[in-house]
């Protein structure tokens, strides 16, 4: 699984952008908010959500996905966690929103909002924040806790990924906080996952 490709900005659209890295061209699949990020850009670093295309239950080719920052792929994630939304239709979303702006229609209820955005019909709008609400509220509180002011992304996604294992988000949010201070800012996700596993 990649994490990132940081290289030379070789080509951009708005769908997409072409990554030179030790002498390899990677295309990836953009949104528009992305390419508002990077398209001044010469060097670029993008997080990537590796996915395999299937076809007749085979897997026949891999498609990358890149992201401005990982807050957007832990977006992306989320998104195309939700039967009826697909990759396409995740960028898609996150082409005609920004990621913070999607999140707050879920946490309010805007289904209005969400269903305007192209191949989101009333239903899958409805079933987004159904399923989501309660993962990106668990998110926001965490941001508001004492400690987490200025919480990095790789503490927002492990604290997500806790939650989704059944852990209560005060609990993870205590042993994510005592692991952060013993590891350090720039601890891993999963080295953050694996260290809280062990207190909780």
């Amino acid at each position: 699984m990649y994490e990132f490709i940081e290289g030379t900005l070789e080509s951009v659209t708005p769908t997409n952008a072409v990554i030179s890295n030790q002498g390899i061209g990677y295309f990836l699949n953009i949104s528009l908010h992305t390419f508002e990020k990077i398209k001044s850009s010469k060097q670029v670093r993008l997080f990537i959500e590796q996915v395999f295309k299937v076809e007749n239950q085979s897997p026949v080719s891999i498609q990358l996905y890149g992201f401005a920052d990982p807050s957007e792929r832990l977006m992306f994630r989320q998104l195309t966690s939700i039967s009826g939304v697909g990759n396409n239709t995740a960028i898609i979303m996150l082409s005609s929103l920004d990621p913070d702006s999607i999140i707050a229609a879920i946490l309010n209820g805007n289904v209005g909002l969400l269903k305007s955005i192209k191949g989101i019909g009333e239903k899958t709008a409805h079933r987004i924040v159904l399923e989501l609400r309660d993962k990106l509220a668990g998110k926001k509180v965490a941001q508001s806790l004492p400690g987490f002011e200025t919480v990095s992304d790789s503490m927002s996604e492990a604290l997500t990924a806790l939650s989704i294992l059944g852990y209560q988000k005060i609990q993870a949010e205590k042993a994510l906080l005592k692991v952060s201070k013993e590891l350090g800012g720039m601890a891993t996700v999963e080295e953050l996952i694996k260290n809280s596993l062990k207190i909780l």
